[in-house]
């Protein structure tokens, strides 16, 4: 997934003036632009934010809890006007861009509901009198995220973390800024304090210095393995806590019993929505030999009739990918496999950041679109035997988000399941968030998990008590 973009400097006499821009990926127009913060600046949020913490960690979780509902609230009630924003910004389809509003109330719902239970003092028998852990807020944690789900990937951070007493600071991606001074909006108008939660208009080089703040106790960041890599060489010579969600392989596994007609909507949707701009989503589709042909061409069909077009039109479900320079990289992936012997059996052309809906056969694990994550609207299909080859090519990728299977024993799934080396397996069900699981993954994807009763516990510090 890449994660961060250079900003555009407007040159001047004496004080050149860093403007982080907005361009529009369907009309490549200029949408939104800002003023880069300078390091005064920034310093200055952060010690708001630092001021803000001391009063926000006293607060009950009944008053946390109002306020988190209050966003909620301000989220259901505008989605339109930060859905527009998203689609504008990134080119997701709009009535995609209002679904990932709405669960971003959802989350805040979620945590304002169960915080509290989630936080409450773990008593433990020992020779004590009494002997606890509770959970206590580390401080101000700075969130690093991306462009893909501008809304979502920060929500799932934010609303644990406000709730457990901490205080956030946002550096979005620099094509998304309209997003970030909306995540801001919505915190403001639900009646958070000042500086509890910041968005700092910034590009990536500024990063490093926010990181080595004092103020600062810990980050997330969602992204790239070459980001996540730089951030935690960061925080770990800082000694501080961080939490990485980074890019994803998913593989789609068929198997030869599965429910063919509930599969293949399952695959296309878990392939191609948000443009295929997701890191869970399924980018290799793993097809049992016996039902190889027919399943494919069903599947080509079936992408066949998505609608691709302007993003803004709510009956479109393929938009143009966020940058053409990703649309590139796509296209490059694709012709280094074809150069290797992957057949294109539906679309494979790109104009600007539009990109055809694409699937490709005889993929092989040697090939580019199997070994790296291919962030856009293409899939490549590869066909296995047994069971047994079927986990060796999942496990085979250097990622481990998550895996899905489809079968219609669910006997056989359980055996598998302990196999895959992925941090999550979806057995009918394509790989998804949702604010009651842990999220996160293994091997370069990632370390630490977000969302449920860990994501919340990721940053507190867990303290141990003691009476004698």
């Amino acid at each position: 997934m890449m994660l961060f973009i250079v900003p555009l400097t407007r040159p001047s006499t004496n004080n050149p003036i860093c403007m982080l821009n907005s361009i529009n990926p369907y009309t490549l127009k200029e949408v939104y632009n800002t003023e880069e913060f300078t390091m005064n600046q920034v310093n200055k949020a952060i010690d708001k934010a630092g001021e803000c913490f001391t009063s926000w960690r006293k607060r009950s979780f009944s008053e946390r809890s109002r306020l988190m509902n209050a966003a909620a609230e301000e989220l259901k009630q505008n989605k339109r006007e930060y859905a527009e924003a998203i689609t504008l910004e990134m080119g997701k389809p709009i009535s995609q861009s209002i679904a990932e509003v709405e669960k971003c109330a959802w989350v805040c719902e979620y945590y304002a509901e169960n915080a509290k239970e989630q936080l409450v003092n773990k008593t433990i028998k020992t020779d004590a009198q009494e002997s606890y852990v509770s959970y206590e807020p580390l401080g101000p944690v700075l969130a690093v995220m991306p462009w893909n789900y501008p809304f979502w990937q920060v929500f799932r951070f934010a609303a644990p973390a406000l709730m457990a007493g901490n205080v956030g600071l946002l550096k979005h991606a620099s094509n998304v800024m309209k997003s970030a001074a909306n995540i801001e909006k919505v915190f403001e108008r639900a009646g958070f304090p000042e500086g509890c939660f910041t968005n700092l208009p910034i590009s990536s080089a500024k990063v490093e210095d926010i990181i080595k703040n004092k103020k600062i106790k810990a980050v997330t960041l969602t992204g790239s393995m070459p980001a996540g890599s730089a951030l935690a060489s960061i925080a770990g010579a800082e000694i501080k806590k961080s939490v990485l969600e980074l890019g994803g392989s998913n593989a789609l596994v068929v198997f030869a019993d599965c429910n063919i007609a509930a599969t293949l909507k399952t695959c296309v949707q878990a392939r191609f929505q948000n443009t295929g701009q997701s890191c869970i989503a399924g980018k290799r589709l793993l097809l049992h030999k016996s039902i190889a042909a027919e399943f494919t061409n069903k599947f080509v069909e079936a992408v066949r009739e998505l609608k691709s077009g302007d993003p803004i039109d709510p009956e479109t479900y393929i938009g143009p990918m966020a940058r053409v320079d990703l649309a590139k990289e796509l296209e490059q992936q694709l012709q280094q496999s074809v150069e290797q012997g992957a057949k294109i059996l539906l679309g494979g052309n790109r104009k600007d950041a539009h990109f055809e809906p694409t699937v490709v056969g005889d993929v092989t694990p040697s090939m580019s679109i199997f070994k790296e994550e291919t962030f856009g609207p293409l899939i490549g299909i590869t066909v296995f035997e047994t069971a047994e080859e079927a986990v060796k090519l999942v496990n085979q990728s250097d990622f481990g988000l998550g895996v899905s299977l489809f079968t219609e024993n669910i006997e056989v799934a359980k055996e598998l399941i302990p196999q895959f080396e992925d941090g999550a397996v979806f057995v009918n069900e394509l790989v998804k968030s949702d604010p009651r699981l842990p999220f996160g993954g293994t091997k370069i994807s990632g370390y630490g998990r977000e969302l449920s009763v860990d994501g919340i516990q990721e940053f507190v510090n867990k303290k141990t008590v003691y009476f004698k």
